[in-house]
């Protein structure tokens, strides 16, 4: 699977464009600023629904602008797909796939896998944990269709009940029983979402433990460790316990939105204890991990997507990495750089089918 070309209107700093791509090796190069990162987000865009680097669909939508465009045509199968995807100020998003749109966005993930690499990673190392319960749920749901769907209806029956519990409060009143409607679907729901998750992390952890040894010669030990309240209590019994902390906290305060994924360098965090080589090392392993699992589970390939990730590593990590990517089982990749004589050198090592394309 491939993007063989893409089409931007209106996105971000471009005005309009298009660009043919190899089915292997794409980098963007030039200076900082140019739009080199904003190429790889429109490709993240289309494959994922969604921009990468922005949580709004709006601030996507080039300045003095009502609206943007994205068209790209992947082949899959030898077949290809033409998608289309439009952001309108007073319409809202449109995801169109062959010319047919989608009843429901969300059935379009999963369809053109796809991994993305960038500095703005090292939030999921660095940030709180809802940002890697963001992580774990991307690689799920992108091989999972049951999985997106119950974890986008936990996320709506969890705000309705916070809704009800900051009524309770601000109303100085209580009702035990409408509270239990919601309990009993976010139990259900919640425990299917924990035990994909904990599924996830055992077949995840070992792929990249490897992944690691093979960038960073093998000399650190590293470590991650699902840690969840239901692993010690039913779901329904923390619940239960929690009713008094939720109608002071007016929100749910137990459940699988609480759950953490710990990372460890030497037994401890990497947050703290990890050098900027080794956390970003750290971040490309748990990256290429993400990228072998969901190939295996759904038998595509995904696009990777590498965002200016050469700096902040030593040359031997660099060499490990360019080694990594040219194996056989990774298929079509994206490079940025602000450095074009490194881009190219790198791409001489690779010796595989490229295009360079300079902003």
């Amino acid at each position: 699977m491939y993007l063989k070309k893409i089409k931007l209107k209106n996105f971000k700093n471009f005005s309009e464009t298009e660009f043919d791509f190899s089915p292997k090796l794409n980098a963007f190069v030039g200076k900082n600023g140019v739009g080199k990162t904003n190429v790889l987000d429109a490709v993240h865009y289309l494959a994922l629904t969604k921009s990468y680097l922005n949580y709004s669909d709006l601030q996507n939508i080039r300045f003095e602008h009502d609206f943007l465009t994205l068209e790209g045509n992947f082949v899959k199968n030898n077949t290809e797909d033409v998608v289309f995807l439009s952001v309108r100020k007073d319409k809202g998003k449109l995801l169109k796939r062959n010319s047919k749109t989608y009843e429901k966005i969300s059935d379009h993930i999963g369809l053109y896998p796809l991994v993305m690499i960038s500095p703005y990673d090292l939030d999921l190392i660095k940030e709180g944990s809802d940002v890697r319960r963001k992580f774990i749920d991307n690689i799920i749901s992108q091989s999972n269709k049951e999985y997106l769907s119950s974890l986008i209806r936990y996320n709506r029956v969890l705000s309705q009940r916070n809704t009800l519990l900051k009524f309770f409060f601000q109303n100085q009143t209580f009702d035990r029983n409408s509270l239990v409607i919601y309990d009993h679907e976010l139990i259900l729901l919640g425990e299917l979402i924990h035990e994909n998750r904990k599924k996830l992390i055992h077949e995840f952890t070992p792929v990249f433990k490897e992944y690691y040894r093979l960038i960073s010669q093998g000399n650190e030990r590293v470590s991650i460790h699902y840690k969840s309240a239901l692993e010690e209590t039913p779901f329904e019994e923390l619940l239960a316990s929690s009713i008094t902390n939720d109608r002071s906290a007016q929100y749910t305060t137990q459940g699988i939105h609480k759950d953490e994924l710990e990372l460890k360098i030497f037994d401890h965090p990497v947050k703290k204890f990890g050098s900027q080589g080794q956390q970003k090392s750290y971040l490309i392993a748990l990256k290429l991990a993400q990228l072998e699992l969901i190939q295996k589970k759904i038998g595509h390939t995904p696009v990777l997507l590498l965002d200016d990730i050469f700096d902040k590593l030593d040359e031997y990590r660099v060499e490990q990495l360019i080694k990594l990517v040219n194996e056989e089982k990774f298929g079509q990749i994206f490079v940025s750089d602000a450095h074009p004589k490194r881009t190219a050198e790198i791409l001489k090592r690779i010796n595989s089918e490229s295009k360079i394309f300079e902003l």
